[in-house]
Protein backbone atom coordinates (compact mmCIF):
# COMPACT_ATOMS: atom_id res chain seq x y z
CA UNK A 1 0.00 0.00 0.00
CA UNK A 2 1.68 3.22 -0.97
CA UNK A 3 2.17 5.90 1.68
CA UNK A 4 -1.23 7.20 3.43
CA UNK A 5 -3.45 4.37 2.33
CA UNK A 6 -3.10 5.16 -1.66
CA UNK A 7 -2.67 2.62 -4.45
CA UNK A 8 -2.36 -0.74 -3.49
CA UNK A 9 0.12 -2.80 -5.01
CA UNK A 10 1.64 -6.82 -4.30
CA UNK A 11 4.51 -7.06 -2.67
CA UNK A 12 5.16 -3.75 -1.38
CA UNK A 13 4.25 -1.37 1.14
CA UNK A 14 4.74 1.64 2.25
CA UNK A 15 3.72 2.63 5.91
CA UNK A 16 1.50 5.71 7.24
CA UNK A 17 -0.64 7.21 9.91
CA UNK A 18 -3.98 8.86 9.85
CA UNK A 19 -5.90 9.80 12.65
CA UNK A 20 -9.44 8.31 12.22
CA UNK A 21 -11.49 11.40 11.80
CA UNK A 22 -11.62 12.16 8.51
CA UNK A 23 -10.33 9.24 7.37
CA UNK A 24 -12.27 9.26 3.98
CA UNK A 25 -9.68 8.32 1.17
CA UNK A 26 -8.65 4.99 3.82
CA UNK A 27 -11.88 3.43 4.97
CA UNK A 28 -12.56 1.25 1.95
CA UNK A 29 -9.65 0.00 1.40
CA UNK A 30 -8.93 -1.10 5.36
CA UNK A 31 -12.10 -3.28 5.30
CA UNK A 32 -9.96 -5.63 2.88
CA UNK A 33 -8.07 -6.38 6.14
CA UNK A 34 -8.91 -9.74 7.67
CA UNK A 35 -11.60 -10.46 5.48
CA UNK A 36 -9.81 -13.27 3.31
CA UNK A 37 -7.36 -13.83 0.44
CA UNK A 38 -9.64 -14.03 -2.80
CA UNK A 39 -8.43 -16.37 -4.34
CA UNK A 40 -7.50 -19.61 -3.43
CA UNK A 41 -3.55 -19.94 -2.07
CA UNK A 42 -0.64 -22.22 -3.99
CA UNK A 43 -0.39 -25.88 -2.55
CA UNK A 44 2.42 -24.52 -0.30
CA UNK A 45 1.72 -20.19 -0.23
CA UNK A 46 4.30 -17.57 -0.25
CA UNK A 47 3.82 -14.84 2.38
CA UNK A 48 4.55 -11.81 2.88
CA UNK A 49 5.33 -9.58 6.04
CA UNK A 50 5.18 -6.22 5.25
CA UNK A 51 5.45 -2.75 6.89
CA UNK A 52 3.00 -1.74 9.88
CA UNK A 53 -0.71 -0.26 8.25
CA UNK A 54 -0.98 2.33 10.91
CA UNK A 55 -5.07 2.51 10.91
CA UNK A 56 -5.56 4.89 13.47
CA UNK A 57 -5.17 6.05 17.61
CA UNK A 58 -6.28 2.28 19.22
CA UNK A 59 -9.80 3.40 20.52
CA UNK A 60 -12.41 1.31 22.64
CA UNK A 61 -14.00 0.31 19.42
CA UNK A 62 -14.80 -3.48 18.48
CA UNK A 63 -12.42 -4.61 22.01
CA UNK A 64 -13.56 -6.44 24.78
CA UNK A 65 -12.32 -5.87 28.41
CA UNK A 66 -8.60 -6.15 29.26
CA UNK A 67 -7.45 -8.56 32.35
CA UNK A 68 -4.82 -5.93 33.29
CA UNK A 69 -5.00 -2.05 33.86
CA UNK A 70 -1.58 -1.57 31.47
CA UNK A 71 -2.67 -3.18 28.40
CA UNK A 72 -4.52 -0.50 26.77
CA UNK A 73 -2.82 -0.58 23.67
CA UNK A 74 -1.82 3.06 21.88
CA UNK A 75 -1.90 1.80 18.39
CA UNK A 76 -4.58 0.13 15.49
CA UNK A 77 -3.15 -1.43 12.68
CA UNK A 78 -4.42 -3.77 10.05
CA UNK A 79 -1.73 -5.97 9.75
CA UNK A 80 0.34 -6.11 13.06
CA UNK A 81 -0.17 -6.29 16.88
CA UNK A 82 2.54 -6.18 19.51
CA UNK A 83 4.95 -3.75 20.85
CA UNK A 84 7.86 -1.77 19.15
CA UNK A 85 10.14 0.62 20.02
CA UNK A 86 10.77 3.75 18.13
CA UNK A 87 13.91 6.36 17.46
CA UNK A 88 10.57 8.64 16.86
CA UNK A 89 7.31 9.01 18.19
CA UNK A 90 5.49 8.43 14.78
CA UNK A 91 3.18 11.54 13.95
CA UNK A 92 0.05 12.33 16.31
CA UNK A 93 1.30 9.07 18.42
CA UNK A 94 2.67 10.75 21.83
CA UNK A 95 2.11 7.54 23.40
CA UNK A 96 4.89 5.83 21.38
CA UNK A 97 8.30 7.40 23.34
CA UNK A 98 10.89 8.71 21.10
CA UNK A 99 13.76 6.63 22.36
CA UNK A 100 16.60 8.53 19.82
CA UNK A 101 18.28 5.91 19.40
CA UNK A 102 19.25 3.62 16.08
CA UNK A 103 18.95 0.28 16.50
CA UNK A 104 21.51 -2.37 15.03
CA UNK A 105 20.37 -5.60 16.66
CA UNK A 106 17.00 -7.52 18.19
CA UNK A 107 16.13 -10.59 20.01
CA UNK A 108 13.32 -12.23 20.78
CA UNK A 109 11.48 -15.78 21.79
CA UNK A 110 7.69 -17.06 21.59
CA UNK A 111 5.85 -20.10 21.97
CA UNK A 112 4.57 -21.32 18.36
CA UNK A 113 0.61 -21.27 18.76
CA UNK A 114 -1.38 -23.71 17.65
CA UNK A 115 -3.67 -22.52 14.63
CA UNK A 116 -7.51 -23.79 14.12
CA UNK A 117 -9.96 -23.26 11.73
CA UNK A 118 -12.56 -24.20 9.51
CA UNK A 119 -12.47 -27.38 6.74
CA UNK A 120 -12.85 -24.66 3.91
CA UNK A 121 -11.70 -22.19 5.32
CA UNK A 122 -7.81 -20.11 4.63
CA UNK A 123 -6.42 -18.06 7.41
CA UNK A 124 -2.98 -17.28 8.03
CA UNK A 125 -1.18 -15.62 11.01
CA UNK A 126 3.41 -14.77 11.22
CA UNK A 127 5.09 -14.00 15.06
CA UNK A 128 8.11 -12.45 14.64
CA UNK A 129 10.95 -10.01 15.68
CA UNK A 130 12.59 -7.75 13.27
CA UNK A 131 14.08 -3.80 12.82
CA UNK A 132 12.43 -1.05 10.90
CA UNK A 133 9.10 -1.29 9.48
CA UNK A 134 7.61 0.46 12.36
CA UNK A 135 7.48 3.97 10.38
CA UNK A 136 9.09 3.16 7.07
CA UNK A 137 9.24 0.30 4.53
CA UNK A 138 12.35 -0.79 5.51
CA UNK A 139 12.30 -4.55 7.36
CA UNK A 140 14.53 -7.00 8.14
CA UNK A 141 13.38 -10.38 10.24
CA UNK A 142 12.45 -13.82 11.04
CA UNK A 143 10.25 -15.60 12.50
CA UNK A 144 7.49 -18.40 12.20
CA UNK A 145 4.06 -18.71 10.12
CA UNK A 146 1.08 -20.58 11.58
CA UNK A 147 -1.72 -21.16 9.06
CA UNK A 148 -4.76 -22.83 8.43
CA UNK A 149 -5.55 -24.22 4.87
CA UNK A 150 -6.92 -26.97 3.07
CA UNK A 151 -8.49 -28.34 5.91
CA UNK A 152 -5.14 -28.43 8.29
CA UNK A 153 -2.67 -26.30 9.77
CA UNK A 154 0.92 -25.73 8.54
CA UNK A 155 4.12 -24.07 10.59
CA UNK A 156 6.66 -23.03 8.60
CA UNK A 157 10.03 -20.99 9.84
CA UNK A 158 11.15 -17.91 7.53
CA UNK A 159 13.25 -15.20 7.32
CA UNK A 160 12.78 -11.74 5.16
CA UNK A 161 14.05 -8.33 3.66
CA UNK A 162 11.85 -5.56 2.23
CA UNK A 163 11.01 -5.88 -0.68
CA UNK A 164 11.43 -9.76 -1.40
CA UNK A 165 8.57 -12.03 0.03
CA UNK A 166 9.59 -14.08 2.95
CA UNK A 167 11.96 -17.10 2.36
CA UNK A 168 10.90 -20.34 4.12
CA UNK A 169 13.69 -22.12 6.35
CA UNK A 170 13.93 -25.55 4.99
CA UNK A 171 16.39 -27.02 7.65
CA UNK A 172 13.69 -26.38 10.69
CA UNK A 173 10.49 -28.07 11.16
CA UNK A 174 8.39 -26.36 13.33
CA UNK A 175 5.65 -27.84 15.17
CA UNK A 176 3.36 -26.23 17.87
CA UNK A 177 4.47 -25.67 21.40
CA UNK A 178 7.82 -25.14 19.86
CA UNK A 179 10.20 -22.23 21.74
CA UNK A 180 11.74 -20.29 18.82
CA UNK A 181 14.34 -17.84 19.25
CA UNK A 182 15.08 -15.08 16.79
CA UNK A 183 18.35 -12.64 17.10
CA UNK A 184 18.92 -10.08 13.92
CA UNK A 185 22.36 -8.07 14.25
CA UNK A 186 24.28 -6.17 12.36
CA UNK A 187 27.74 -7.31 11.38
CA UNK A 188 29.52 -4.72 9.59
CA UNK A 189 28.42 -1.99 6.68
CA UNK A 190 25.68 -3.64 5.01
CA UNK A 191 26.00 -7.28 6.55
CA UNK A 192 23.24 -8.11 8.46
CA UNK A 193 23.20 -11.82 10.47
CA UNK A 194 20.12 -13.43 11.07
CA UNK A 195 19.31 -16.64 13.08
CA UNK A 196 16.50 -18.58 13.88
CA UNK A 197 16.67 -21.45 16.69
CA UNK A 198 14.06 -23.89 17.40
CA UNK A 199 14.60 -24.48 21.12
CA UNK A 200 12.00 -27.34 20.99
CA UNK A 201 9.75 -29.01 23.27
CA UNK A 202 8.84 -32.25 25.42
CA UNK A 203 9.00 -34.68 22.44
CA UNK A 204 10.56 -32.41 20.10
CA UNK A 205 14.03 -31.59 20.48
CA UNK A 206 16.28 -28.43 19.40
CA UNK A 207 17.09 -28.44 15.98
CA UNK A 208 20.31 -26.42 14.57
CA UNK A 209 20.07 -23.12 14.53
CA UNK A 210 19.74 -21.66 11.06
CA UNK A 211 22.12 -18.24 10.49
CA UNK A 212 22.53 -16.33 6.89
CA UNK A 213 24.51 -13.12 6.21
CA UNK A 214 22.62 -10.93 4.26
CA UNK A 215 22.97 -7.29 3.15
CA UNK A 216 20.13 -4.71 4.46
CA UNK A 217 20.63 -0.99 3.99
CA UNK A 218 17.38 -0.24 6.04
CA UNK A 219 17.57 3.20 8.74
CA UNK A 220 17.41 1.28 11.75
CA UNK A 221 14.87 3.64 13.11
CA UNK A 222 12.54 0.80 15.29
CA UNK A 223 12.71 -2.69 16.63
CA UNK A 224 9.61 -4.88 16.91
CA UNK A 225 8.15 -8.06 18.31
CA UNK A 226 4.90 -8.92 16.10
CA UNK A 227 1.84 -11.12 15.63
CA UNK A 228 0.88 -10.13 12.28
CA UNK A 229 -1.59 -10.73 9.75
CA UNK A 230 0.76 -11.35 6.47
CA UNK A 231 -0.37 -10.72 2.91
CA UNK A 232 -1.37 -13.34 0.48
CA UNK A 233 -2.28 -13.16 -3.23
CA UNK A 234 -1.54 -9.58 -2.55
CA UNK A 235 -4.32 -9.28 -0.11
CA UNK A 236 -3.94 -8.97 3.69
CA UNK A 237 -5.28 -12.59 5.08
CA UNK A 238 -7.88 -13.51 7.34
CA UNK A 239 -5.95 -13.71 10.92
CA UNK A 240 -5.37 -17.45 11.67
CA UNK A 241 -7.18 -18.30 15.11
CA UNK A 242 -4.46 -19.02 17.20
CA UNK A 243 -5.14 -18.62 20.51
CA UNK A 244 -2.47 -17.08 22.34
CA UNK A 245 1.72 -16.64 22.73
CA UNK A 246 4.06 -15.09 25.02
CA UNK A 247 7.44 -12.89 24.09
CA UNK A 248 9.89 -13.10 26.46
CA UNK A 249 13.79 -12.19 26.86
CA UNK A 250 13.44 -9.49 23.95
CA UNK A 251 16.31 -7.68 23.55
CA UNK A 252 17.11 -4.36 21.51
CA UNK A 253 20.46 -3.28 21.37
CA UNK A 254 21.82 -6.24 23.66
CA UNK A 255 19.41 -4.85 26.23
CA UNK A 256 15.88 -4.98 27.80
CA UNK A 257 13.95 -2.85 25.47
CA UNK A 258 12.34 -2.30 28.57
CA UNK A 259 8.02 -2.02 26.91
CA UNK A 260 6.30 0.58 28.39
CA UNK A 261 2.81 0.25 29.62
CA UNK A 262 0.14 1.51 26.86
CA UNK A 263 2.41 1.97 24.23
CA UNK A 264 1.42 -1.58 22.32
CA UNK A 265 -0.68 -1.89 19.67
CA UNK A 266 -3.72 -3.94 18.36
CA UNK A 267 -4.30 -5.31 14.90
CA UNK A 268 -7.98 -4.36 13.69
CA UNK A 269 -10.33 -5.83 10.61
CA UNK A 270 -13.07 -4.28 8.88
CA UNK A 271 -14.30 -0.27 8.31
CA UNK A 272 -15.23 2.50 10.17
CA UNK A 273 -17.98 1.20 10.73
CA UNK A 274 -17.63 -2.92 11.26
CA UNK A 275 -14.01 -2.67 12.63
CA UNK A 276 -13.33 -5.35 15.17
CA UNK A 277 -10.14 -6.16 16.62
CA UNK A 278 -8.89 -9.55 16.27
CA UNK A 279 -5.39 -9.21 17.84
CA UNK A 280 -4.81 -7.93 21.14
CA UNK A 281 -1.18 -7.65 23.37
CA UNK A 282 -1.18 -7.56 27.11
CA UNK A 283 0.57 -4.87 28.73
CA UNK A 284 4.29 -5.54 29.15
CA UNK A 285 5.98 -8.01 31.67
CA UNK A 286 6.28 -7.81 35.18
CA UNK A 287 9.55 -9.93 36.06
CA UNK A 288 12.99 -9.53 36.28
CA UNK A 289 13.86 -7.42 34.04
CA UNK A 290 10.66 -6.17 33.38
CA UNK A 291 9.79 -4.95 30.08
CA UNK A 292 11.14 -7.81 28.14
CA UNK A 293 8.19 -9.39 27.07
CA UNK A 294 4.33 -9.76 26.86
CA UNK A 295 1.41 -12.16 25.96
CA UNK A 296 -0.67 -11.28 22.65
CA UNK A 297 -4.18 -13.06 22.51
CA UNK A 298 -5.97 -13.83 19.19
CA UNK A 299 -9.34 -11.71 19.72
CA UNK A 300 -10.27 -8.55 21.21
CA UNK A 301 -10.10 -9.38 25.39
CA UNK A 302 -6.29 -8.84 26.04
CA UNK A 303 -4.74 -11.36 28.24
CA UNK A 304 -2.57 -11.24 30.95
CA UNK A 305 0.57 -9.96 31.53
CA UNK A 306 3.05 -12.54 31.47
CA UNK A 307 5.41 -12.43 34.86
CA UNK A 308 8.48 -14.23 34.28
Amino acid sequence: MDQMFGTRRSGTRRAGFLPRLGLAGGVGLLGLAGFGTGAAPAATPVLHMLPNHFASVASSRGRGSSTTATASPCWASGNWSGYAVSQTSPSGLPCVPASGQTYTSVSGTWTVPTVTGSRFGQSFSAAWTGIDGFTNSSLIQAGTEQDFYSGSAHYTAWWEILPAAETPISSITVEPGDSVTVAIAKVSGTQWSITLTDNGKAGHPAQAPFTTTESYSGPGASAEWILEAPEVNGRIATLAQYGSTAFDLGTADGASPALAAGTGGELVAGNFFREQVVSIPSGPDTGTPPGDGFAVAYGSTAPPAPTS
